[in-house]
């Protein structure tokens, strides 16, 4: 059983968790045309903190993640029921038979091994046209986890460096910004990007 697993029933009990989420949302509702005729994926969508904040703004949401706990936590949300579809698995590995108008992620990506590989895949799964907004730590020095490393392959990202990456996946009209930043405290501040991006 993974750490995911372990916590997903006192998730979303997390105050930082909730403010995280909603700023993550409000920065990209203010970046991103949704449309109420979209289908999208929330890549690493766990409990549904990020899908919730798609109510009403997209027609459904294909909810990946690896935790199979976390999912089931999401699964019991009626308001969530009529517009999202839990996948359980490795999209590099089993991708989803459809093709969708949007990506969306919050801090997954420093969870995912191989960046080169995930981007790619994300580009794979968009239509013409579709849209890709990801959350996620700007480079840190390893201390964000206050529980350990354990699963965590990247502390961080340089905006530069992700972006050149983006470009190697196809993607285009790339655009970073500051979306939250995290306060731990004794002088410890985390900043948290939101990079949006286009399959043109």
């Amino acid at each position: 059983m993974s750490r995911f697993d372990k916590v997903a029933k006192e998730w979303d009990i997390s105050d930082a968790r909730t403010a995280l989420s909603e700023n993550i949302a409000k920065t990209l509702i203010d970046n991103v045309s949704l449309q109420t005729t979209m289908n999208i994926i929330d890549f690493g969508a766990g409990t549904g903190l990020l899908t919730s904040h798609m109510l009403g703004r997209v027609a459904s949401v294909a909810a990946v993640d690896i935790s199979a706990g976390m999912l089931n936590q999401l699964a019991q949300k009626e308001e969530l029921k009529d517009m999202v579809t839990p996948y359980c698995q490795n999209i590099i590995h089993e991708p989803l038979e459809d093709d969708f108008d949007g990506i969306i992620s919050a801090m997954t990506l420093h969870h995912v091994k191989n960046t080169d590989e995930i981007l790619k895949v994300f580009y794979e799964h968009l239509k013409e046209g579709g849209f890709l907004a990801l959350a996620d730590l700007d480079k840190e020095d390893g201390s964000f986890h206050s529980h350990g490393n354990e699963g965590v392959f990247h502390f961080g990202f340089e905006r530069e460096a992700l972006h050149v990456k983006l470009i190697d996946a196809g993607f285009k009209e790339i655009k970073f910004t500051t979306a939250y930043t995290i306060d731990k405290g004794e002088g410890k501040t985390f900043p948290i990007f939101l990079v949006t991006a286009l399959k043109v």
